[in-house]
């Protein structure tokens, strides 16, 4: 893998997807977003020398992502909605839902996505790592440069103020 440049290519479109979506649920914009993505496949192909062998890509990958979208964010200073693409790509797999269903599923999206916005950073991003990204524990603690037991309690106690939050409303 190291240098090979279609080896390479084959990984990014592997994780492209997952690398726009965690640089958004960063940026909360989709250009900055792209960007944070493309930088940092670009930053990781230039420290595949640091990669150590039989590591896991994602996590390793998903940090540098991460830290560019971090660097985006913190520069442009932009506050917009969080998670709106990663929630909107879950593609319904049955029969179409009623006007109704789709309503009601909206505000229950959007009630979700305000309560999630209303945690703090550490725990908005244990949440997105586990749960809209669909990482593991460990990836999310190789992730967010942290051990398996802070994701644990981080999720415990986002997991309890979220549930707080949505029975308030």
């Amino acid at each position: 893998m190291r240098g090979d440049v279609n080896a390479y290519a084959e990984l990014v479109r592997m994780h492209e997807q997952i690398a726009f979506r965690t640089a958004h649920l960063i940026t909360r914009d989709a250009a900055d977003a792209q960007e944070a993505a493309q930088d940092g496949f670009v930053k990781a192909y230039g420290a595949l020398w640091r990669f150590r062998a039989g590591a896991p890509f994602r996590p390793w990958l998903l940090r540098i992502v991460g830290n560019e979208a971090h660097n985006r964010r913190r520069s442009a200073g932009r506050r917009a909605g969080l998670a709106r693409r990663a929630a909107d790509d879950r593609i319904s797999g049955g029969a179409a839902p009623s006007p109704e269903a789709a309503v009601l599923a909206a505000e229950r999206r959007d009630a979700l996505l305000a309560a999630l916005d209303g945690l703090s950073e550490p725990h908005r991003l244990v949440i997105t790592c586990r749960y809209l990204l669909e990482l593991s524990e460990e990836e999310t603690a190789a992730a967010l440069r942290c051990r398996r037991g802070t994701v644990k309690s981080r999720l415990s106690r986002a997991l309890d103020q979220l549930r707080s939050e949505i029975a308030d409303d």
